[in-house]
């Protein structure tokens, strides 16, 4: 018994005891500041950095780093100034590894970085209008010269069809296997790719034939809602904020974008189409086209659309605008939507 006694009393010596209460984290010693006061930051300003000590700890010097990537060092509380101006909106992680007296601390903090300015406001005029299937829940629209291409959904109703716009008349079309729900398509290198919604596959298709010649598959993103290309590469949209970046052989996701404006995010990013450098990104239930930089995510203006859908027969099974069609015209579209019986050519004028 009294050797068991000492045992544990060694073992209660040699295993120091924490209180717990965080006393001698980083955060207990030290804060970190920023020149914007807030989280969110615009990219068209610099972000000034620094340590500052919340209590009599000295700092003997920071290095700091964004995302892993180290920005710079400094001594005491000095600042160390990054240019954002070439990042990519949204989330940022910031750690402030801190020395002192021989013991470091890593501060660890997220910023969101935000569209640079406010987007212009664009409206529209109707040119033309041409019939539409009102039977064709549109999620996909692209023109091939002058012939468009439309991608349909819903469960045992999915299609890809190759129509002239001017009639409406469905050229020919593909029926998707009833356990896939059609969406986003786009059309690069005599393909068409087409996607579904939940199920992580997309099909490839002979653009003349429509035959299906192969399938994709995308496992980083939720689901798959809305593809565009820019000529080379391909872009996909899940219904978050996010648009992804293809790989150009194997189409799987390698990259992405996340699509804010000066003061916050833009979810539920669908249908895609490339126009003049940038993507035209439909905002699902908003009635609303974003317009926004490939390179960081910033939307640079917004078409407000929210009355177009008064211009088609009004049904019970009438829904949201989707469906955006670019043939090279300087600031004309072609527009329709879920069901609608009308498809739109219209002219983007700024408000």
């Amino acid at each position: 018994m009294q050797i068991l006694k000492l045992f544990t009393v060694i073992l209660l010596v040699a295993i120091p005891f924490s209180c717990g209460d965080g006393s001698d984290s980083a955060e207990s010693h030290f804060t970190l500041q920023n020149n914007s006061g807030t989280k969110g930051i615009n990219i068209s300003n610099d972000l000034v950095l620094s340590v500052q000590p919340k209590k009599s700890k000295p700092i003997d010097s920071v290095v700091f780093s964004m995302d892993g990537v180290k920005e710079g060092t400094t001594v005491g509380t000095e600042s160390v100034t990054i240019n954002i101006s070439e990042e990519k909106l949204g989330k940022h992680t910031i750690t402030a590894r801190i020395f002192s007296e021989g013991d470091n601390y890593d501060l660890t903090q997220q910023f969101t970085f935000l569209a640079p300015g406010r987007a212009e406001l664009y409206t529209y005029k109707i040119l033309e209008s041409y019939p539409h299937d009102i039977n064709a829940y549109t999620q996909g629209l692209e023109f091939e010269n002058d012939t468009l291409y439309e991608s349909t959904g819903q469960y045992k109703e999915s299609s890809l069809r190759k129509t002239d716009y001017k009639t409406g008349t469905v050229l020919k079309k593909v029926a998707l296997d009833d356990a896939y729900f059609g969406e986003g398509l786009t059309i690069l290198n005599n393909k068409i790719y087409q996607l579904t919604w939940q199920q992580k596959t997309g099909f490839i298709y002979n653009l003349n034939t429509l035959e299906q010649t192969g399938t994709f598959v995308y496992g980083k993103s939720p689901e798959g809602w809305g593809l565009c290309n820019d000529g080379n590469t391909i872009y996909k949209s899940d219904g978050t904020e996010r648009i992804w970046k293809l790989n150009n052989n194997t189409l799987a996701e390698e990259s992405f974008i996340e699509i804010y404006t000066n003061t916050s995010k833009i979810p539920k990013v669908n249908e895609l189409e490339w126009v003049d450098g940038k993507i035209y990104a439909n905002i699902y239930q908003r009635d609303a086209i974003a317009i926004v930089n490939p390179a960081n995510g910033a939307v640079e203006g917004v078409i407000d659309l929210s009355t177009l859908k008064d211009e088609v027969t009004q049904h019970g099974k009438l829904d949201v605008l989707n469906g955006i069609a670019y043939k090279g015209e300087p600031n004309i579209l072609y527009i329709t939507g879920k069901n609608w019986d009308k498809l739109f050519k219209i002219e983007v004028v700024k408000k």
